[in-house]
């Protein structure tokens, strides 16, 4: 187990399956789970708009997989300067999640390292896990044959949580750890934070220390000084 540890450190603890809340998304959900844990599952396309969960789900899904023992890597090629370059070094893996599959559009020599991988990735029985804001055909990519090949795997489309189950679901997580947030702190954090469920974990997990050090209740003062000052301020 301890030899395990390493390896899980490298997923955010806040991108899990179990933190995810699915609404209208648990067969995408069921899915994923599949594609992180069953070596014959299919390979799967995910899309949706932004906020919609996303890349939460691909290190979900990274996360598991590496639970379960398997070997894991995720690219988001839109933050690279040399996509192609990074996407050609890829490989070795039982699961590869690449996020953000609309930022090789229109680079043509990573939308063909991107062919040349899944090819390989068939050959080399590595599960693969696309997402983008769109379905393949509708995200630029000028690749007749790559749009081809990302359109073969399973398509699954995201559909957002609305602000009532967001707010639903922040107010279970804190519960579940013993923190009371009432609606004048839940409507600040939606203000001034974004609102996707992995960034609002992430603030959650802030908040959480942060009060356990300051033994304070979470009120909207205190939001203030934690996120515009970095803690450094002092609450009326």
């Amino acid at each position: 187990m301890n030899a395990q540890l390493p390896l899980l450190l490298r997923w955010p603890a806040q991108s899990r399956f179990e933190t995810f809340l699915p609404g209208a998304n648990a067969a995408a959900v069921a899915a994923l789970r599949d594609a992180a844990t069953e070596p014959a599952a299919s390979w799967i396309f995910l899309s949706g708009p932004a906020g919609s969960g996303k890349t939460h789900l691909l290190l979900a899904a990274c996360a598991a997989a590496t639970a379960g023992g398997r070997n894991a890597q995720y690219l988001a090629p839109g933050k690279l300067a040399d996509r192609a370059q990074a996407i050609r070094a890829l490989g070795g893996s039982d699961l590869l999640a690449l996020d953000d599959v609309h930022a090789v559009a229109g680079d043509a020599p990573a939308e063909h390292a991107l062919f040349d991988l899944y090819n390989r990735c068939k050959v080399e029985r590595t599960a693969l896990l696309f997402c983008a804001p769109a379905p393949p055909a509708q995200i630029g990519i000028g690749l007749p044959d790559l749009v081809s090949r990302l359109s073969a795997c399973a398509q699954v489309r995201l559909v957002p949580l609305d602000d009532a189950q967001r707010r639903d679901w922040l107010r279970e997580r804190a519960q579940a750890r013993g923190l009371v947030l009432d609606d004048a702190v839940i409507d600040w954090l939606f203000v001034h934070q974004a609102r996707d469920l992995g960034n609002l974990a992430a603030a959650l997990e802030r908040i959480d220390r942060a009060g356990l050090a300051a033994q304070r209740r979470v009120t909207v003062p205190f939001l203030r000084v934690l996120f515009e000052t970095g803690g450094k301020g002092q609450v009326a």
